[in-house]
């Protein structure tokens, strides 16, 4: 700048500044000041030497807090959240009695009762391993992540891998109305009301990590192995001694004679948990271009972890299905596998992959996307909250503590726990409440809805089936 522009800059006025000229009739708008993020309080477990009861903090809270207006709408929950109507639908019309949920304590597990936010059991029997405590651990963080929101129930829960409820024993003029029953799965002849099962927050026994962790360990793997580099067959590990049909997929496995596309092993889990589970990270199992999917002796928790692989899942055709796996659609989450003829099914789809790599590479991203987007932990819990409060408005009566029952919170769960379970506990504990809603729940199927979707799953098996069978037919001319 020349010394003249110096001299004309020190010389203007320092006192005023000109005001803008606006338009006739234009207002100052108020600046709008941006609000700080609400502070988000952490409630950790009370596990101080003096606690030594074990006894449960009143200082969580149990009310809700006023939602900030300005927040944006909630938005649409997944696809799946839709078949919680249809879970509900028996008892649509007559609502729940109480007399109808101790009809189901014949071979309930347990019995959950929720009463101004806070929990009480009443356990009837053992669970397999720690499914019951994981359970309970699970909906105890529900009520820590939505407090006040989640209504007063009662209910009845089956930690057992099979449904019971048989639809054909409730149907009929004179039929009564079927006892609501929560378990980890369902089939298309039974009534029980299928819920997320212990896995999300941490498998002890077989050190599976809570599912938020494992999630984020998945991708990572993913990310150290791209499809394309993977081994162009279809992966298997697991225990075969549960199932017939897990026998027979064994058959499958590679041999002087036949090389069926599959590489099936055994897994050893007391061998893995002397070893310290070396060869069963799940993160490091997602080295092949295909995985297979198949049931135990009902349906399987492995199904998300394959599912999360990239990989393209062969599912051998199920026969129980959990809360989220209605909603996945063959040939575009996964390829369908007949059950009656595994090996020469197996092979025809790892060839067929082979040959159109870039549709199967999407298919096993369409999987993994469903996965870490729709199945991420928010959903489980949202899930969750959404099946126990569309329950509870069917309730006819209003839910009491029982006179055996003990109240449950974390502290009573967690401050006593020792090893894997313990540091899964303190893994998937929620810290503090959500400041936001749950997801907003999406309309239940038309009837016409319902049937385009399910015409439209079995069309995509048909039509897998008919290239299957033609291949095969090529072959032998």
């Amino acid at each position: 700048m020349s010394l003249r522009g110096l001299y004309y800059l020190q010389s203007l006025p320092t006192t005023s500044v000109e005001k803008p000229i606006l338009p006739t009739g234009t207002a100052h708008k108020p600046l709008k000041i941006p609000k700080k993020p609400p502070v988000k309080i952490e409630y950790p477990l009370n596990c101080s030497a003096g606690n030594l009861t074990r006894t449960c903090p009143r200082n969580y809270p149990t009310a809700v807090s006023p939602e900030d207006p300005d927040r944006p709408s909630a938005p649409e929950c997944p696809h799946y959240f839709r078949w919680i109507y249809g879970d509900l639908r028996p008892w649509m019309k007559s609502g729940i009695t109480r007399e109808m949920v101790e009809r189901a304590k014949r071979t309930a597990t347990f019995k959950l009762v929720i009463l101004k936010g806070r929990a009480y059991v009443e356990k009837y029997q053992r669970a397999f391993q720690t499914r019951d405590v994981f359970t309970l651990w699970g909906i105890l963080q529900l009520l820590r992540r939505y407090p006040g929101k989640v209504p007063d129930l009662e209910l009845m829960f089956d930690c057992v891998d099979w449904p019971v409820i048989i639809s054909k024993d409730y149907h009929g003029p004179n039929a009564t109305a079927p006892p609501p029953l929560f378990r980890y799965c369902g089939d298309d002849a039974t009534l029980d009301i299928v819920f997320p099962d212990w896995s999300f927050w941490g498998w002890p026994e077989i050190n599976i990590k809570p599912w938020e962790s494992l999630l984020k360990d998945l991708k990572e793997g993913n990310k150290r192995s791209k499809w394309m580099e993977r081994e162009p067959y279809a992966y298997w590990k697991g225990n075969p001694a549960v199932a017939a049909t897990r026998l027979d997929l064994l058959k499958c496995n590679v041999s002087d004679q036949q090389d069926w596309n599959a590489r099936v092993y055994t897994q050893d889990w007391i061998r893995e948990s002397q070893e310290g589970y070396k060869q069963s990270d799940l993160a490091s199992q997602c080295i092949h271009r295909y995985k297979i999917y198949i049931e135990g002796s009902a349906w399987s928790v492995s199904q998300k972890y394959i599912l999360a692989c990239d990989s393209v899942t062969l599912l051998v055709n199920p026969h129980y299905y959990d809360f989220f796996t209605r909603s996945l659609m063959p040939v575009h989450h996964y390829w369908p596998i007949r059950e009656d003829d595994k090996c020469r099914s197996i092979k025809f789809a790892v060839d067929w992959g082979n040959r159109h790599k870039q549709k199967a590479q999407s298919i096993g991203k369409a999987a993994s996307d469903f996965i870490q987007e729709d199945l991420k932990m928010d959903n489980v819990y949202d899930y969750m909250f959404h099946l126990l409060n569309e329950y509870a408005k069917l309730l006819k009566f209003k839910p009491t503590v029982p006179e055996k029952a003990v109240e449950l919170c974390s502290e009573r769960m967690g401050c006593g726990a020792e090893g894997l379970k313990k540091k899964f506990m303190m893994e998937s504990m929620v810290k503090y409440p959500m400041d936001a809603s749950p997801c907003t729940m999406p309309p239940p199927f038309s009837p016409l809805e319902l049937q385009t979707f399910l015409k439209r799953k079995v069309n995509s098996i048909k039509q897998v089936e008919a290239w299957e069978k033609k291949f095969w037919e090529n072959q032998y001319t």
